[in-house]
């Protein structure tokens, strides 16, 4: 077992969620209080009622999550926003977010990992939000179809491509989540292909007209390996149990 207050102060300092800007009003760190000690952690891409309930049905204390509850100005306790704060402090489940703290950490990062776990070395650092840089990009001397396989075997679910770039990729960018709207910084980096969760309509056309191959692979399925990755760590250092509760949304 672990105090509840030892792990957040843990994944405060390891994930510098104090120092790392992120979208107005989101919070990263703890977002509802729970009991304590904790000897099971679940982890989840979403809170969202689902995670929760499978939480409390699997004897989970502390919930952590990349897409918490809270992302813009206060919200009133109604509807959904009730229902989800309410199924937390009924169970007393604790719940921890951690959204561009995670994307960018070099080793627990969604981005880190995913490039690593297609067989890539990361280069160096891709994608600039708000003087953050979010993403990775590699090498990658391989025939964009066979890419296109290993992505889909790693993610699963559909993954869409625009081809608007050589057949043959080389220099590829990776920002997991909503990176659609990077395809013009891709371009101005000298990257033929860009790895990323998904985007708007009007992409297709900076695709074609940039030059870039895109490659959807879904918001939710590039956005796992960091909350999985937490859930390891947290075993490791706190000898807790960890779970990963899967709730795809297709997207």
């Amino acid at each position: 077992m672990a105090d509840l207050s030892e792990i957040v102060e843990h994944l405060d300092m390891a994930l510098r969620v104090a120092d790392v800007k992120d979208f107005p009003g989101a919070w990263n760190g703890l977002q509802v209080d729970g009991r304590s000690p904790v000897d099971k952690v679940c982890v989840a891409t979403d809170a969202c009622m689902a995670t929760i309930e499978q939480t409390a049905d699997n004897g989970g204390q502390l919930l952590v999550v990349h897409h918490g509850l809270f992302w813009g100005d206060p919200l009133p306790l109604v509807g959904r926003s009730y229902r989800r704060i309410r199924a937390l402090i009924e169970t007393d489940i604790a719940l921890y977010s951690v959204h561009i703290p995670l994307d960018i950490h070099p080793m627990l990062g969604n981005n880190a990992l995913l490039a690593r776990q297609l067989g890539l070395s990361i280069e160096g650092r891709f994608g600039t939000w708000k003087g953050i840089e979010l993403g990775v990009w590699a090498v990658a001397d391989r025939p964009l179809n066979d890419f296109v396989a290993d992505v889909q075997g790693l993610c699963g679910g559909t993954t869409r491509v625009l081809r608007g770039g050589p057949p043959h990729i080389r220099r590829l960018a990776i920002i997991t989540g909503a990176g659609g709207s990077m395809i013009e910084q891709a371009h101005a980096g000298g990257f033929d292909t860009l790895l990323t969760g998904e985007g708007r309509h009007h992409t297709y056309h900076e695709a074609m007209e940039f030059g870039v191959n895109v490659i959807y692979a879904g918001h939710y399925a590039t956005e796992t390996l960091g909350v999985k990755a937490l859930g390891e760590s947290l075993a490791d250092r706190f000898g807790i149990e960890w779970e990963f509760i899967d709730h795809p949304t297709g997207m």
